[in-house]
């Protein structure tokens, strides 16, 4: 089969399109025949090198897939041929832990995630899954949407309503907006009934953010506090929820924008940058630091259905063949994308 495969950490044209041989599939698997697979920033750093973790060279990115059950593990009992799927972004948990039993699989021990380790990744002709990492795709909802569904969109549920507990009537910051992650949670935050405030340092993805959903889009320059303005428009008293796509370079901003008893909730940052802070500017302040680590498989259903509802709109700006992969990490990597690009294999 085609993959792209990284076989040493570099520049985003260390990614060669390869005849490579399709792995044995695992009793509980699926190989799934890829329609799509979505590019995230996650990919840009391990191919990059900058993430260590559970990274084994050479590898085939892409933890973003959709597609159709092409062969089933004679273990598997939740899935047919012909079938249409999404993954979480995973390619393995145990399915049987105190986490996995409680909706908490992206804290299991034997988590393996999908893409970057050996030659199994989305960016490829086919992929093997286990069927526990795995969902059906409901009528009504394209498989280039399906691919998305998890990361892009899941994780942004998960830290607007299921972390960050949005409320009607709260307001929301979203900060990276414009991004691939951003765009879907400024959708979320408003469909919770908050009040949503936008932050972007583009002013080109200003007009495409208040089509999301966001009252308020406040344009910056790239590392300008942002947080007078936050205030401006929330009559002086901040926000009660921050959605942070951003993390760690933009901390005393999103901390100065803060309503007392508010809550942070961190999930966009992938690298290891450090931050200062005294406890009782938390403290002192009532505020709640809360993190996202991806998506359950609940969590990606859910968000199928509100695709199938028609309730979000998967924000897909450019669909390539495998071939541009090096072309997708360049504008992922540049921020130049203005919602999710996707590698389609059949192109």
């Amino acid at each position: 089969m085609k993959a792209v495969v990284v076989r040493q950490p570099g520049a985003p044209e260390v990614m060669k399109l390869e005849n490579i041989d399709e792995i044995d599939i695992g009793l509980t698997e699926v190989r799934v025949k890829v329609d799509t697979c979505g590019v995230c920033y996650h990919d840009v750093k391990a191919r990059g090198g900058f993430l260590h973790r559970g990274i084994e060279f050479p590898f085939v990115p892409g933890h973003e897939v959709a597609g159709t059950v092409v062969e089933i593990g004679p273990q598997v009992n939740q899935f047919k041929v012909g079938q249409r799927v999404a993954s979480t972004q995973r390619r393995h948990i145990c399915g049987h832990c105190k986490y996995c039993r409680s909706s908490r699989e992206t804290d299991c021990a034997e988590l393996v995630f999908l893409g970057d380790a050996g030659l199994n990744g989305g960016y490829a002709e086919t992929v093997c899954i286990s069927q526990d990492t795995l969902t059906h795709v409901p009528d009504g909802v394209e498989l280039e949407q399906a691919a998305i569904a998890a990361c892009a969109i899941g994780t942004e549920l998960n830290a607007v309503r299921d972390v960050g507990k949005v409320q009607p009537g709260d307001r929301v910051l979203v900060t990276g907006a414009g991004g691939g992650l951003g765009l879907h949670g400024v959708q979320l935050a408003r469909l919770a009934g908050g009040h949503v405030i936008a932050v972007t340092s583009s002013e080109d993805k200003a007009e495409r953010i208040a089509e999301a959903g966001a009252h308020e889009v406040v344009l910056v320059k790239r590392g300008e506090d942002f947080s007078k303005q936050v205030r401006a428009v929330t009559d002086g008293e901040g926000v009660d929820v921050v959605i942070d796509n951003v993390g760690a370079a933009i901390f005393r901003p999103t901390l100065a924008s803060l309503a007392p008893g508010g809550r942070w909730v961190f999930l966009g940052q992938v690298n290891d940058a450090k931050v200062e802070f005294a406890p009782p500017e938390i403290y002192a302040r009532r505020l709640s630091i809360l993190s996202v680590k991806s998506t359950n498989r609940q969590q990606l259903s859910d968000s199928l259905a509100l695709i199938a509802r028609k309730a979000i709109k998967p924000m897909i700006v450019e669909r390539l063949p495998l071939s541009e992969a090096a072309r997708a990490h360049r504008l992922v990597e540049n921020g130049d994308s203005m919602g999710r690009i996707v590698l389609k294999p059949g192109l």
